[in-house]
């Protein structure tokens, strides 16, 4: 089986879980019943014998077009046969009438136009590491069961596909056929009719449209960014609020090489920086809703703040890796659980304070439990910021003194510091506060910056430098006319360039594990960032422009790029990187004597012209 390449993959989800469907209509990642579940269709890791729910022409056609309706979860491909074109048009359901649907409801549809086209679907559903094959049951439609899961899958017009069979269908202009796929875990499955199934995709239509419509005009690259927040809401699990890192695992950052991790998890420092992208833009309520989830999530480690957790708030699995499974374009190893859950992560501490006072200074009150998590976060890091961690990019070796997390530490004193200024707080702990800020600052400074290079490093003692320090100008560390604040940003940008307009982290080779890795698309974003608070934003204009080239006609990111080939690299699509080209445009927008940038036409994220959308 050949792995199509990752830009050919297209998301669908539910806020609960979510689809990658590749180009020719192949469903080929999706788990049950939650992000983190185990795969129904994974033939993405796991070659054929692993499952997949496929529907496209049968003959040889020529794919013309692939899109997302414009401000919609829904994605459309279209092909031309001998005689007429195919639509498949597909989307999974979030909500109905406001609410929650206690079933996971997919919804694919099929019509033809100027001809009949003979088409083809194959259902071959498995459950994960063991592809085990369901017990099957007949009824209004064919049911399928895996103990407590279920999954059933109806089709208008009389049609049946028995799993793990083909079927050869004719889908005549004007007849569309419409599947609907339901999966449910301890409830009963929810049996909508597929005669009016499409009802419901032209409702869920209806509700994304609105929420696009609340995002300000004034946005730069306005499309990309609405692509980039409804990618991040399908990527929030909505039963509790947590963002998922991305919804795939072991996606590799370095094809044939042991750099493949399992991303279905929330990390609390990725979610803060998604949120501070809906903040910015009156998405208000998504930030409160993360911030109700961590206070639940925590409550048992507090005061630690931990690296990683599960969407509902338990423990990260042990990582372990399947057996027999090839991995995407046979890259193994397959892994399920992430042995980063148990680092020391100072920076995450800042990143959640800093979401916090966001919150807080557009006019919302934290509660009384909230101010207390958050004053036990801080006391930590008043207590712990001496200590060496494993940094934002979670090194697999003995820790160090990372400046990024120095500086994330600073953060997270100053916005609890801001914090208190409108939440009531002892005298004696502010004294402890302000002192342990101003101890960090001095120590940063005088270990963590190299005055002959003009930059601050990577850790201390190290020459190396690293491309996290790119968030400098956002954090207030530095004041924004510093010559060390822009020595260290030009330093980044020429030190670890992989061609314009791609970043590497740190050095490639330089992280303990074996092998190379590829551009990381976060820091490449954060560069436009730094570039427009620093007083070049034409340079940063220009740089998000050919960022936004590479997300093809469906705006989606991977987490990193190789930049010799344009093939997406890591896990996909990747919450953190949607959430920092976010945070690039509104840094355009924000910026003074920004020239009016021109932007995309309505409903198409792509810049390529040959893209057909």
């Amino acid at each position: 089986m050949r792995s199509p390449a990752l830009a050919d993959y297209g998301l669908l989800g539910d806020t609960r879980t979510a689809a990658l469907v590749s180009a020719d209509g192949g469903i080929d990642w999706l788990c049950a019943p939650a992000f983190d579940g185990d795969p129904v269709f994974g033939a993405l890791l796991g070659g054929p014998e692993a499952g997949s729910f496929r529907t496209g022409p049968s003959l040889p056609a020529t794919r013309l077009a692939r899109r997302y309706r414009p401000h919609t979860a829904t994605l459309e491909t279209v092909w031309a046969t001998d005689g007429g074109t195919l639509t498949l048009a597909e989307s999974m359901i979030a909500e109905v009438s406001g609410r929650l649907l206690p079933t996971t409801l997919l919804i694919r549809r099929l019509a033809a136009e100027g001809a009949p086209v003979r088409a083809a679907v194959v259902f071959d559903p498995r459950l994960g590491e063991r592809h085990l094959r369901p017990r099957v049951r007949q009824g209004q439609h064919v049911v399928c069961e895996w103990g407590a899961l279920a999954m059933s899958l109806g089709c208008s017009g009389g049609l049946r596909v028995e799993p793990g069979t083909t079927a050869a269908i004719t889908v005549e202009p004007g007849r569309p056929v419409v599947m609907v796929l339901a999966l449910a875990y301890a409830e009963p499955l929810v049996w909508v009719d597929p005669e009016t199934a499409w009802d419901l995709v032209e409702a869920d239509e209806a509700r994304w449209r609105e929420w696009a419509s609340g995002i300000s005009d004034d946005v730069p690259f306005r499309e990309p960014v609405l692509r980039s927040l409804l990618t991040l809401k399908l990527l929030t699990y909505s039963p509790s609020g947590a963002p998922v890192a991305a919804p795939t695992t072991s996606l590799p950052e370095d094809p044939g090489g042991i750099r493949n991790w399992d991303y279905r998890y929330a990390w609390p420092r990725d979610a803060s920086i998604g949120i501070a992208a809906f903040l910015a833009l009156g998405k208000d309520g998504e930030a409160l809703n993360f911030l109700n989830w961590l206070l639940h999530a925590s409550r048992l480690q507090r005061p630690r703040l931990p690296a990683l957790l599960t969407l509902t708030g338990g423990h990260v699995p042990r990582e372990r890796t399947l057996a027999d499974w090839p991995g995407y374009a046979g890259s193994a190893p397959v892994r399920t659980g992430n042995g980063a859950a148990h680092q020391h992560q100072l920076d995450g501490y800042g990143w959640v304070l800093d979401a916090a006072w966001n919150l807080v200074r557009q006019g919302h009150r934290l509660n009384s439990e909230t101010w207390r998590a958050l004053r036990g976060f801080t006391d930590l890091v008043v207590r712990r910021w001496p200590d060496p961690d494993a940094g934002i990019w979670e090194i697999r070796r003995d820790p160090a003194h990372h400046v990024h997390s120095k500086i994330m530490g600073w953060l997270a004193l100053d916005r609890a510091l801001r914090i208190a200024e409108t939440h009531r707080i002892s005298p004696r702990r502010r004294c402890r506060w302000e002192a342990a800020r101003t101890a960090i600052a001095a120590d940063i400074i005088t270990r963590g910056f190299d005055a002959t290079r003009n930059t601050y490093t990577r850790s201390y003692g190290s020459a190396d430098l690293d491309s996290a320090l790119l968030i400098l100008p956002v954090t207030g560390f530095e004041p924004p006319d510093s010559a060390r604040l822009r020595g260290t940003v030009d330093a980044v940008r020429a030190e670890l360039s992989a061609g314009h307009p791609f970043l590497y982290r740190y050095p490639p080779g330089q992280d303990g594990l074996p092998g190379d890795e590829g551009a990381f698309l976060p820091c490449s974003f954060w560069l436009v960032q730094a570039l427009a608070l620093t007083g070049r934003a034409a340079e940063a204009a220009e740089m998000l422009e050919a960022l936004l080239g590479i997300g093809g006609p469906l705006g989606l990111f991977s987490e990193e790029i190789d930049a010799a080939t344009g093939a997406l690299l890591g896990n996909y699509p990747q919450a953190l990187t949607h959430a920092a080209l976010v945070q690039a445009a509104l840094a355009l927008r924000d910026v003074s004597a920004v020239e009016p940038v021109v932007t995309e036409p309505a409903g198409c994220a792509c810049r390529n012209p040959n893209a057909g959308c």
